[in-house]
Formats: C-alpha cells, structure tokens, sequence
C-alpha cells in the first residue's frame, strides 16, 4: 500500500538537513558531480532533463545529456562551458534533505563562490586528476576555511582520463594533504571519483577496488552537521517591533543561534535590562520554545525599551560589545577599499556607519602567508581592522556565524562591496564600547531630562531649514530638549541616532536624502522614537505648524516616552 501524502511530507519535515557546495578550479567538474548526484538520486524533474536534454551539445553516451547543463543553466554558462552563478539545487533521499550550492570556480567569480559557501556546513571540492591541485584549489580551500566549513570532501575527479591509477591518486591526495592540514578542517575526507562515468558519486566503482571507502553520496549521508541548540548561546537580534494594538507587545525577529523557552531570563542590549519571556508566538501560534533559525515574536514580562537593531540574550552568555573590530573581509566590488571612506557596515539588523581603520595584510592562498598592501582590489581576501560608530554585540565567527559575521555596502549606490568574518574584538575596541553596557540606563536618562529621545525627520523642501529651526525653538519654550541634526545623510543619521539614545529630541534637516535611507533610520530608531514630517510651503505658516508640530513631539516624549 502507497504511504499516504500526509504521513510522507511529515517524514520529509523530520529529516535532517544538509547544505553543502561544491568548489574547485575551472573545467574541474563540479557541475557535473552536481548533476549526476541529482541524476541518480532522482532529483530531476522530466521537463527539466527535456530541456537539458535538448540543449545538450557533449552529451553522455548512456545517457543522453550533459549532466552539468542541470545546474549551468545561465545562457553565458552554456555558451562558455563554466559555472558563472551560484546554482542552488534541491534533493532528499531517504534519510536526508539536502541544499546544494554549485559554484564558481574561475578566479574572476571568488566573490560569488565565497556567496555560495556562506551558508554551508559541508564543502565538497574538486580536483582535476589530469592538473593536480592548482592556485584556485588552494584558494577555495582557503576561503572555505575562513567561511567556518568544518567539513572537507576531496574529489579527485576525472579518473577515467588517467586510466583510473591508484598512484596518480595516491600522489594529488598526499599533496593536497600538506596544504589543507594546515587550515585546521575538523574532518578531511578523499574520493577517486569520475563525475562524467559515475564512479565513486552514488555508487560504487568496480574499476577502482583499491579504494575502500565511501561514495561520496555515502558521506553526505553520514557527515555528521548536527548543532547541539543546548550548547549554542541565544542570540536573538531584534527586527521589529509588533504592536498592532494596546494590550499585546512583541518583538519579532529570526533567532540567530541558541534556544529561548518560555519562562527564560534575557538581557536587553544595550539597556542592559533583564526580564523574562512571556511567550513565544509563530504564525502557527504560540510555542513552548524556539531555536534557531526559527522566525518568532516574543514577548517580554517587562515593558523594555527594545527596537530593531537590538539583541535579547541569556545574561550569562553575553556577546561581546565593541566597536573596533578583527576581521577578515572578502572584497566582493570593482572598486578597491577606500581607507578615507566611511561604508554602511551591516551586523545582524544593526545598520552602522563604519570606516576600515586599518588594513593589517592581504592574505596570500597559495601560501597562507601574509602581504603588506595599501588597499584590497577585487576578490582580494584581507586581515583588517574595522571601526564603527555604534557598538555591535558580537562574536568570533568560527563559535557563532550569524553574529559573527556582517556586510558592507557603499551608501553613495547601496553595492555591497565586501562581506566580514569576525575575529573578535580589537585592542580597545570593547573600552570604546563600555557606553552600551552603561548603569544609566534610559528610563533613568529620561527621568533626569524629563523625556525620552526620539527623531524627527524632515522631508527635504524649500522651507526645510527655517521649518527645523522654529520647531526645535518651540521645543525648547514647551520645556524640551532638542537638537538640530544637518550635513551628510549618512553622518546625521548616526548623530540623529546618537542623540535620541542620549534623550535628545533630534530634528533632522538633511537635503540629500533618499526614501531607502529614511526607511533605514526609521526602523533603526525604531517605529515609537520616529517620526516623519514636512514644511509649510506658505512660509507665513512655519510658525503655527511648528508650535502645532513641537506641542505634539513634547507631549508625547514626556507622556508615552517618544514622538510617533
């Protein structure tokens, strides 16, 4: 009897997943390994092998299809014969779920490959029977080093073009032995393999007897990428801030690592504040608990001021807060690393402005050894230090990749120009930083000044400048405090940011503005500190809008704590 649909897609959901990605040279095979694993493990839909089917020029004799046009599905791809794009691909068998990554492997594509690695928990790369290990095979087992994989899988491919020799075999795995020994894999695993054939991926060859260890199928089935969530500390950085009416307060977000049960003490960062979990609610309803990467809302016994950008952690397992940092960065633009530039520097859902202070070294693949440089190109991989203007709650990547690693995006065209693995905090760094662990907390900030900071921006318009002026005047005659925030969208965003932390009602006139950008500081402000307003046009008006305008700010920061 057939199993019923329902009992098969809960089997599904109880499987375990894998991600991995396959890496290696140009012309190594990777697509090919790729699609004979979706081949033999019935992975490919009739259309799509149709397709492929039909635009197959190198096709296998048995088989009617070139297998790595199943993942090269780009018309660029196809016409020059390599892997330009991440390809993702999914399968199951029936012990595991699997997500696969086919990257590229020319020297041009790093950026993308090192993309395509970022997620993964098992790197399978290949190597060229024929070539031996090549400059690019050593440089993406560099960089699939530094992206945290623990897991190695060496495919010696083609060994069907070697007349399947045990000692060409013997020779590429103890060379290739010496270089990743060094980069400290928790497990290096070797197969003769030929992708083309078959041999060794999903089955067994009986042309190689000598070999008596696994398919490589056999390995994915096995390798161990289980977390243990218990071990893992909390961290739940904070996206949103759900209030859809007055009696329910959450916030939501996507837990980072750990594990958070009802019930469960956490600190608020900065405030410092602890409270406890009320509750925990999905979109399927409440749960008793939640573990990474889990999408949740939580509510808290106590009403904390928390807004996006902030992390709820258990108060013995802190992060640490800093703003200089260590980091290995992977430069992903065509422009090179500007030392005199400030970049968005962007850390779980935390949006800082930030500079690179220093460039320590580019680091070589091909021989792991460091080089002096005054700027880091394309693909360059570099040892830096990074400075930002607000402290980020963070940790070494290698013990918690989601907070340990960040991005950095030119504000001036919104590219991301470089993706950051954390090393920890820099010399300093955490000194700097001591204002986010700080005993005056907000609560205490407001009872002294008699208000809680928020920010008003003004949308940009003739009468702009006069407008701000007369509301931050009449702020200060209904007994606030304010401050006028100019210059630079992306200096007064941090100093506008800065002030309402500090209590400030800060009213913003920037006339270099754009819509992402303001989206960005409202939901870093959060959506009860934030407000949006625009000038008069009739300027005989500025004066009554901005007394109407600063009654309302004044009223609500003294009452309900914030302008909304």
């Amino acid at each position: 009897m057939d199993e019923p649909v329902e009992a098969w897609l809960a089997r599904h959901e109880r499987k375990e997943l894998v991600r991995f990605v396959t890496v290696g040279s140009v012309d190594d095979g990777k697509s090919t390994l790729i699609g004979r694993l979706l081949y033999d493990t019935q992975g490919v839909y009739e259309d799509q092998l149709a397709a492929v089917r039909r635009a197959s020029r190198d096709a296998e004799e048995d088989l009617g299809v070139d297998l790595a046009l199943i993942t090269d599905g780009l018309k660029a791809e196809r016409e020059q014969g390599i892997t330009i794009d991440v390809a993702y691909r999914y399968f199951s068998t029936e012990t595991r779920k699997y997500i696969l990554a086919d990257t590229p492997g020319h020297v041009q594509y790093t950026r993308n490959m090192a993309t395509g690695a970022s997620t993964a928990e098992v790197a399978l790369i290949l190597l060229d029977a024929r070539l031996g290990v090549l400059p690019q095979s050593r440089r993406h087992a560099y960089v699939v080093h530094l992206l945290g994989i623990r897991h190695l899988a060496v495919c010696v491919n083609k060994m069907d073009l070697v007349d399947w020799s045990e000692d060409t075999y013997t020779a590429l795995q103890t060379a290739f032995q010496g270089f990743v020994g060094r980069l400290g894999f928790e497990s290096v695993t070797f197969f003769p393999v030929s992708a083309r054939k078959g041999d060794n991926v999903a089955r067994r060859s009986g042309r190689m007897p000598w070999h008596r260890g696994p398919t490589v199928l056999e390995y994915l089935e096995a390798v161990p990428v289980h977390r243990d969530r218990e071990a893992e500390a909390l961290r739940f950085p904070v996206q949103y801030v759900l209030r859809p009416h007055l009696d329910y307060r959450a916030f939501a977000g996507t837990l980072a690592s750990g594990l958070v049960r009802v019930g469960d003490e956490v600190l608020a960062l900065p405030s410092g504040r602890r409270t406890r979990v009320a509750g925990i609610d999905t979109y399927e309803g409440a749960v008793p608990e939640a573990f990474a990467p889990m999408a949740v809302a939580l509510r808290l016994e106590d009403a904390l001021d928390v807004s996006r950008g902030d992390m709820l952690v258990h108060p013995d397992r802190a992060p640490s807060i800093a703003t200089r940092l260590e980091a290995h960065l992977v430069w992903m633009s065509e422009r090179p690393l500007s030392l005199t530039r400030s970049y968005l520097l962007k850390h779980t859902t935390r949006v800082v402005l930030a500079r690179v202070e220093t460039l320590h070294a580019v680091v070589d693949p091909d021989t792991l050894e460091d080089t002096p440089a005054e700027t880091l190109g394309l693909n360059d991989i570099g040892r830096v230090t990074v400075r930002a203007q607000r402290p980020l709650f963070c940790d070494p990547y290698r013990a918690l990749r989601g907070t340990g690693s960040f991005i950095l995006v030119d504000p001036l065209t919104n590219d991301t120009v470089a993706a950051g693995m954390l090393s920890g905090a820099a010399e300093g760094g955490q000194g700097e930083a001591l204002q986010a662990r700080s005993r005056v907390s907000l609560e205490a900030r407001r009872r002294r000044l008699g208000q809680r900071g928020g920010v008003l921006w003004l949308r940009a318009g003739a009468q702009q400048s006069a407008f701000a002026c007369a509301v931050e005047a009449w702020v200060y005659d209904l007994g606030g405090a304010a401050v006028l925030v100019d210059g630079v969208l992306e200096v007064a965003r941090e100093v506008a940011l800065r002030c309402a932390d500090a209590g400030l009602l800060a009213i913003c006139a920037v006339t270099a503005q754009s819509d992402e950008a303001v989206r960005s500081l409202a939901l870093e402000a959060g959506e009860e500190r934030f407000l949006e307003a625009a000038a008069p046009e009739d300027p005989s008006r500025i004066d009554a809008e901005a007394r109407a305008l600063a009654e309302d700010l004044v009223a609500r920061a003294m009452t309900s704590g914030a302008p909304r």
